[in-house]
């Protein structure tokens, strides 16, 4: 019977130096397929002879035509290097060349280990920033399926799919509308992945993570005036509960609604408390509204999930010249960070979660119930399926300047306490908050970034400046 033709014995495996016994397909040390590196060696070798064999027959053919050069005169040698000839023609220019690594940018930003894989991946069909009227202002970082000049000139799409992008990875597969490439799977870059904003006065910056497939947070931020001319700074951050449906598109609502309301009521005078509450219940009707939304259907990634109605946190920071107001449901929380570190920091929230429930009763300490797995269990959220909805509001009178962080858990996962968190907010902050963001950012990030990671940096007291929203 006929066999298949064996490959050439090798003496040690070309990735890890073990030597493979008599037979051996596979390293029997690190796994690696012996019959591709014996194909690849019997290759070569027979490259190598063929090599030899045309440099003996040329070294034959010099010598029985040696009298011919010397009735025509010397003919051009060619140099040779280490023995070997040279061609004088130029050799043909490489296919590609290796790039240098990215590096790291941003306000004392760690190196972001997604960055090799994002590099010139098209943005996803569908996705878009989180609100509709984002200015100059605002910095979206994604990446883009537009050649900016890299040489290649190559047209993103397939031929019959004029309107589908390519995959990043496989340059091959088209995108689907979640957002993978439907020839090897790969997730594809989106527009939320990275967020920064910045206004006079106020930044924010969200990201993705390490860890998770897309970015469920959002923010907003936004300036205004009130009656008397004064100023005041908005930040809103909402965060998508990852168990429900559609956080991304719960959290990015929520975010919107809140800002809206709070900037058409604060100029017309309405208390920043009441007028918090307001925007709480707007953010809230709008995330309501998802779960009525019967026409969307639920991504594929999320076919085994059990449909719960659409839901999220959310947190909002309401500063003027002399008071804030803050304004939350769920864990996402606010922070007092005085510029003089000097003196004490302060956490302006009470999360809605189990293990608060467990201090509030006197039952854990504070260590022991986030110690516990129940412990990000949250009681109070934004949804249609909300037991009920209780907006908690404060107000505070700063006697100092200083910065309110506003944050969703991603974060203060790895500054959980007042003094954490102001030991992890860069001493400029006031001054430059956006640097303060994206350091933050990077902080989560440097800690494992194992959930999405979002923050706002609002200076105190409200500076004077051009009134907009982002």
């Amino acid at each position: 019977m006929s066999q298949m033709p064996q490959p050439p014995q090798l003496s040690a495996c070309p990735a890890c130096d073990e030597p493979p016994q008599a037979g051996d397909r596979y390293c029997d040390q690190c796994g690696a397929d012996l019959t591709v590196a014996s194909a690849l060696a019997a290759e070569a070798a027979l490259s190598a002879e063929a090599i030899a064999d045309r440099s003996q027959a040329h070294a034959d053919r010099s010598q029985a035509h040696g009298d011919r050069s010397e009735a025509h005169g010397d003919l051009p040698v060619p140099p040779r290097v280490n023995g070997a000839a040279r061609s004088t023609h130029p050799e043909p220019e490489p296919d590609d060349y290796e790039l240098a690594a990215p590096t790291s940018g941003g306000y004392r930003q760690v190196a972001d280990p997604r960055a090799a894989a994002t590099l010139g991946a098209p943005e996803a069909p569908g996705e878009s920033g989180i609100h509709p009227e984002t200015n100059a202002s605002t910095h979206t970082s994604a990446a883009s399926g537009t050649d900016s000049g890299t040489g290649t000139g190559a047209d993103p799409r397939l031929p019959g799919d004029e309107h589908r992008p390519r995959c990043a990875a496989c340059q091959e597969g088209t995108i689907d509308q979640d957002g993978y490439c439907e020839r090897c799977g790969h997730a594809q870059a989106r527009t939320r992945d990275h967020m920064e904003s910045e206004l006079e006065g106020v930044a924010a910056a969200s990201d993705r993570g390490l860890r998770h497939h897309r970015n469920e947070d959002a923010f907003s931020v936004s300036t205004a005036a009130l009656p008397d001319g004064s100023p005041v700074t908005v930040a809103v951050v909402c965060d998508g509960v990852s168990s429900a449906t559609r956080p991304d598109e719960a959290s990015a609502a929520a975010a919107h609604s809140a800002s809206q309301a709070l900037l058409a009521s604060l100029p017309r005078g309405a208390h920043p408390q009441q007028a918090m509450n307001e925007a709480i219940i707007a953010a809230a009707d709008a995330v309501n509204s998802l779960a009525l939304d019967t026409g969307a259907t639920a991504p594929h990634h999320e076919g085994q999930r059990h449909q719960n109605a659409p839901a999220c946190t959310i947190v909002g920071a309401v500063v003027t010249s002399d008071i804030l107001t803050i304004g939350w449901v769920g864990d996402s929380r606010a922070y007092w960070v005085p510029d003089d570190r000097t003196t004490p920091p302060a956490r302006l929230t009470e999360d809605d979660s189990w293990a608060a429930q467990m201090v509030a009763a006197g039952l854990m300490s504070e260590a022991e119930a986030y110690a516990d797995e129940r412990a990000h269990a949250i009681t109070g959220w934004l949804g249609a399926d909300a037991y009920e909805l209780e907006p908690h509001t404060a107000s505070y009178k700063p006697d100092r300047p200083g910065v309110v962080v506003v944050c969703s858990d991603g974060l203060w996962n790895y500054a959980e306490s007042a003094e954490q968190m102001a030991h992890a907010v860069p001493p400029d902050a006031r001054a430059r908050p956006l640097d303060s963001a994206q350091f933050l950012v990077g902080y989560a990030l440097d800690g494992g970034g194992h959930d999405n990671v979002t923050v706002a940096i609002v200076p105190f007291p409200a500076a004077p400046g051009r009134a907009g929203s982002a």
